[in-house]
């Protein structure tokens, strides 16, 4: 039997990480054509064959999303329909992740709804970053390798020895993650307590946890408009968190003016991956971009050669 060939797509949404996952691999990135109509309609076709090919395409969601999402079946069509092997979706920031469950009456689950459109498109497989809660794996009729950059963040800051260390979840549902962080980094943990009194609008409640004197890590999946970060580091510092303020988080998502109260927070270091690729009109001189091409370029090569991913995911 003829084994698959490795096939390496990207969509419109990250040439840059894309790129970098192509180098690492060695393997090339195909060629697709990728156009719209006068109409603003998505064409999508393979410039090669993908006959029996082991397909693994790139695209994740930014501030474009619908877009994104819209070239991403698109594309799986197209795959699928050409005969495909099997097709690998690589979203580093699967979009609608957040609109996970029912929190009020007639309210829709848009994750198992972007889940089931991916599935209807023709993958059989996502890769994925830090998806809004585990529980979304069972949304997907197919494996989802559901990564982490706990590990990434860890390895970065124990290069910087910081001393009094706490680790911060800005709300309960984070906690559990920022626990995980807290023992790798031998650091101490609190959690923020925040109301939601409309969707992007947050409002701290009380601090639980001791971070008086101590350094803080603000450590989050996401960071979307910055209102949760920002009223989290006035809360640590009306606690007399009074040394220096880190935030980590997976997506910079940065909607709208996110960079500004970023800015504003003053924050020692802002820590980010770059599975959405973040503007030079957002950056700031305090940034800090850690990549997951390393890391998702060994999880596609493990995936293709059908060896394990514990390996990649707990080291």
């Amino acid at each position: 039997m003829i084994e698959p060939k490795i096939k390496l797509f990207a969509g419109s949404s990250h040439p840059q990480l894309t790129a970098a996952i192509s180098k690492l691999l060695k393997v090339p990135v195909s060629p697709l054509d990728i156009r719209r109509f006068a109409s603003n309609e998505i064409y999508a076709k393979p410039g090669e064959t993908v006959r029996n090919a082991d397909v693994f395409v790139i695209q994740t969601g930014t501030q474009n999303v619908n877009e994104d999402l819209i070239e991403l079946f698109i594309m799986l069509d197209s795959f699928k329909r050409s005969f495909a092997a099997k097709v690998h979706v690589v979203m580093p920031y699967f979009p609608y992740a957040r609109q996970d469950r029912v929190a009020a009456p007639r309210e829709p689950i848009s994750a198992k709804l972007m889940a089931d459109l991916v599935s209807k498109a023709g993958a059989d497989h996502v890769i994925t970053f830090t998806l809004h809660s585990d529980q979304e794996q069972g949304f997907f009729d197919f494996p989802v390798d559901n990564l982490t950059a706990r590990m990434l963040f860890a390895d970065y800051l124990k290069k910087k020895k910081l001393k009094d260390l706490t680790v911060v979840a800005p709300d309960v549902g984070s906690a559990k993650e920022a626990q995980r962080l807290a023992k790798i980094l031998n650091a101490e943990l609190a959690i923020i307590n925040k109301t939601r009194p409309a969707a992007n609008v947050s409002e701290v409640t009380h601090v639980v946890g001791n971070v008086t004197g101590r350094t803080c890590i603000l450590y989050d999946d996401l960071v979307d408009t910055a209102g949760s970060v920002a009223n989290a580091v006035a809360a640590l510092r009306k606690q007399h968190a009074n040394k220096d303020f880190y935030l980590a988080a997976t997506h910079a998502v940065l909607s709208q003016n996110a960079h500004k109260k970023l800015r504003a927070a003053k924050f020692k270091e802002i820590i980010f991956t770059d599975t959405i690729p973040i503007s030079k009109q957002k950056r700031l001189p305090n940034m800090k971009i850690i990549s997951v091409a390393p890391l998702l370029a060994a999880v596609i090569h493990n995936v293709h050669e059908g060896k394990p991913l514990t390996p990649l995911v707990n080291s």
